[in-house]
């Protein structure tokens, strides 16, 4: 019913070579090489991982617009609240993806969980939105943030041209591509860099800000939970806003076979990350407070360059490249961890062939790693954007609760599966529960969005029987499909 996957290589980048050899054995599984064999090799290092979790987590959000949490908890307080409840729901999540890195040692992060516990129709289901609509559209959206900010000190006195934009963003998602088709080295080394920026770029708020706070400036703070009072049609929107700010904390899982001494670094980078990024984007939003004004912050269309003219002068223009440097880690960071759901999802036959192909030189996921180039171009050029996402934010949470509830099921469906890293039952259970819970709300609060959505998810059940399950296609729809 499904194709068996093959290993095939990349030769030079020049022509294809390929030997029939059933399912691709997890490189942990303790099967012997095979001569010849050209797989991803395991260059992730304890800092590397943490790199790519922070630097993808943080990107252009907290510094241009953290006021979604605000306009929908109505006061300073209560978003704060917020702000930390979805750092400490964030780190239940990914303690739930630590355990899942340790006990089932492929790379593919959500697609591998769901197919691991709930079988083909659902993973096929995940990797088909996340291909053809979630990645193309999220990676042009930050990298529209990328674009945008890279030009603002050239166009101070002006409004920077929307063709400029596109243009330079283009060559941005192209730069990225070419380096992670190139070398897994180089994108591991420019994303410590650029995750050492962000972490700077968050300091050079906060110093102030706590500087700000010992002189006295606390009069932002003073009746922090009096104004608008949080709906029940707010607070999920709050809470999506807060887990989209979090968001990213998986991508270590989809890299698992490429990191080193998973057992013990998956679960030492995860910790290390999310306390990082918690404290950080807390006390990010607490020095904003101690400058600008709730009603100032809802009306700025870039919080950190209004915080920073307010304070720093003309060292304000270095928040615009800040903010640049902080887009295009993220967009390195999400190409470089979702190209190998697309490779392993290939390699277990719900993909074209090509895309679980490795460059014999270069040891990269070639092909799945330019496969997002088009779909991201025509998104940039002639999607919208935002409503994508916004039609698909309830099904990155649907499938993120679904894993996790996943963690349960294996649990008790395999007891015996080894687990070097547990977490208590609760965690596990809150957190599917608080996703699930948001996706319902939602359907409440925005069900004209949410339900085009899902029905735009629902086309992966039809598609699942046509191009995997229907074993008599034309033989010009096999060589269409790379089988």
């Amino acid at each position: 019913m499904f194709r068996k996957a093959a290993v095939s290589t990349v030769s030079n980048g020049s022509h294809f070579q390929g030997k029939a050899n059933g399912k691709l054995p997890s490189m942990d599984s303790g099967e012997p090489a095979q001569e010849g064999k050209v797989v991803l090799k395991k260059k992730v290092t304890l800092l590397r991982g943490i790199s790519i979790i922070i630097g993808t987590i943080i990107g252009a959000g907290i510094f241009i617009s953290p006021k979604g949490i605000l306009k929908n908890t109505g006061s300073v307080g209560m978003s704060l609240t917020v702000w930390t409840v979805c750092g400490i729901l964030s780190l239940f999540g990914a303690l739930c993806y630590a355990e899942l890195g340790t006990c089932i040692r492929k790379s593919g992060g959500h697609y591998t969980y769901i197919l691991e516990a709930f079988g083909p129709l659902p993973a096929f289901v995940r990797v088909w939105v996340e291909l053809l609509i979630i990645r193309p559209a999220a990676t042009a959206v930050i990298s529209l943030a990328f674009g945008r900010y890279i030009l603002e000190p050239f166009f101070m006195q002006c409004e920077i041209p929307e063709l400029a934009i596109k243009l330079i963003t283009a060559v941005g998602i192209t730069l990225v591509m070419v380096l992670n088709s190139t070398s897994v080295s180089w994108s591991a080394r420019i994303q410590i860099f650029l995750t050492f920026c962000k972490l700077v770029a968050i300091l050079i708020i906060i110093v102030p800000g706590v500087i700000q706070l010992i002189k006295g400036e606390t009069q932002h703070f003073k009746n922090a939970f009096s104004g608008n009072d949080a709906s029940v049609r707010g607070l999920p929107l709050a809470f999506y806003s807060g887990m989209y700010a979090y968001s990213g904390w998986f991508y270590l899982n989809f890299v698992t076979e490429e990191v080193d001494n998973p057992e013990k670094n998956i679960p030492l980078a995860i910790c290390i990350s999310m306390i990082i990024v918690t404290v950080g984007y807390v006390l990010t939003n607490v020095a904003y407070f101690t400058t600008i004004s709730a009603g100032e912050l809802l009306l700025s269309k870039a919080v950190a360059v209004t915080f920073a003219e307010r304070l720093m002068g003309n060292f304000s223009l270095a928040v615009p490249v800040f903010v640049a440097l902080s887009c295009f880690g993220s967009m390195n960071g999400g190409i470089f961890a979702v190209s190998r759901m697309f490779f392993v999802a290939s390699r277990e036959g719900h993909l074209p062939e090509i895309l679980s192909m490795i460059h014999v030189r270069k040891h990269t996921p070639l092909p799945a790693v330019i496969v997002l180039h088009p779909l991201t171009m025509i998104m940039l050029f002639n999607g919208d954007l935002y409503s994508l996402l916004n039609f698909l934010s309830f099904a990155r949470w649907l499938f993120i609760g679904l894993v996790v509830a996943g963690l349960i099921y294996l649990r008790y469906k395999r007891p015996d599966m080894p687990r070097p890293f547990k977490v208590p039952l609760f965690i596990p259970a809150l957190f599917s529960f608080t996703c699930l819970f948001m996706v319902a709300l939602s359907l409440y609060s925005d069900p004209v969005n949410t339900g085009i959505g899902f029905a735009i998810t629902l086309t992966g059940v039809p598609a699942y029987y046509l191009f995997i399950v229907w074993d008599k296609k034309p033989k010009w729809f096999r060589k269409l499909l790379g089988k």
